[in-house]
């Protein structure tokens, strides 16, 4: 089984994928997360995470959850992840980054379960059709509205920035005269 999902996010490559790894921030910033929490290690180093979601069904949320074994490479703007426990047990996912302009960078998240347990073969295309790819749809849409609005209010705050200084420049230029 074989998911893609894909966003252009219009920010910095080394901002977009600060938010691809820091995903013990990932509940106070998806309203689909409920948790996550290492069990092992961390963001700046990879290590046992424990994420639970909902996926929305309006009106109801479905409740889920899975363990994951974390590896960042930072060479390679690359986030892994191996599930060991929950519904989705040997699935593997993959965050690729590629920088597509100065400001905007291509997010993917892969997941590919080559394996599910036996006794989830016959239902492993609905779990990756409506649970994994819906979840991660949302968690990209909601990583690219917080990096995209980062980036604006960094643009903001240099263009004040500019304009302070044009004014000392001009103060400057009025009091030599």
């Amino acid at each position: 089984m074989y998911t893609y999902n894909e966003v252009t996010m219009n920010c910095s490559a080394e901002t977009a994928f600060r938010y691809a790894r820091e995903v013990e921030r990932w509940p106070e910033l998806l309203s689909h997360y409920r948790r996550t929490s290492f069990e092992q290690g961390g963001s700046d180093t990879g290590g046992k995470v424990e994420m639970a979601a909902y996926r929305l069904f309006k009106p109801l949320k479905w409740p889920v959850w899975w363990t994951s074994d974390m590896e960042i490479d930072e060479a390679k703007q690359v986030v892994q992840y191996k599930h060991i426990k929950g519904v989705t047990r040997n699935m593997e996912v993959e965050w690729r980054l590629e920088p597509v302009a100065e400001d905007a960078v291509k997010v993917s998240i892969i997941h590919r379960w080559y394996s599910p347990p036996f006794g989830r073969r016959m239902l492993a295309g609905i779990i990756c059709d409506m649970f994994v790819h819906a979840i991660a749809d949302r968690t990209l849409q909601g990583l690219k509205q917080h990096a995209e609005q980062e980036q604006l209010e960094k643009q903001e705050k240099q263009e004040q920035q500019e304009q302070v200084r044009q004014a000392g420049r001009e103060s400057l230029q009025v009091l030599r005269v």
